[in-house]
């Protein structure tokens, strides 16, 4: 399959770029502080306070802007510019963090874009190669639904 069908469809992209910023942010921010703030070291943690992050997921038109405050990644008032941007379409931004992508490999092939602090963009890269690939897993933050008796397990 190539790249291009594993984007968002224009269209739908263009929609989503007229979201207002808040609602994806809110989104992102608490699956990050499930998924990701458990797991960081505390001298990443030191390294994040108070900096800012942008990601901008170029299929959908989204830019959601973040930091990290010391017990929790927060939403960042949209616009300020970041101290770092995270650029992929969605397809690639999840590939990436379930560890089925290399960083460096996308960043070489130019569906990785990372502007800004180049120091903080390696600890982004280090970080998230450093991390337990499960806590991706989507399935992770469904609700756990006991099963009917006599159900299969899938």
């Amino acid at each position: 399959m190539n790249a291009a069908a594993l984007r968002i469809p224009p269209a739908i992209g263009r929609l989503l770029g007229r979201l207002p910023p808040q609602p994806p942010a809110w989104l992102f921010v608490h699956g990050l502080n499930r998924l990701l703030a458990p797991q960081l070291p505390q001298d990443v943690k030191q390294a994040l306070f108070a900096r800012r992050l942008r990601l901008r997921v170029e299929d959908a038109g989204l830019a959601i802007d973040f930091s990290w405050q010391g017990n929790a990644f927060e939403m960042a008032r949209h616009g300020d510019a970041p101290d770092l941007t995270i650029g992929a379409c969605a397809h690639d931004l999840v590939l990436m963090a379930r560890r089925e992508e290399d960083p460096d490999t996308l960043f070489f092939c130019r569906r990785l874009i990372l502007e800004g602090d180049t120091e903080l963009g390696l600890l982004f890269k280090n970080t998230l190669d450093a991390l337990d690939a499960s806590a991706f897993d989507w399935r992770r933050l469904l609700p756990k639904f006991p099963l009917p008796p006599g159900a299969r397990h899938g």
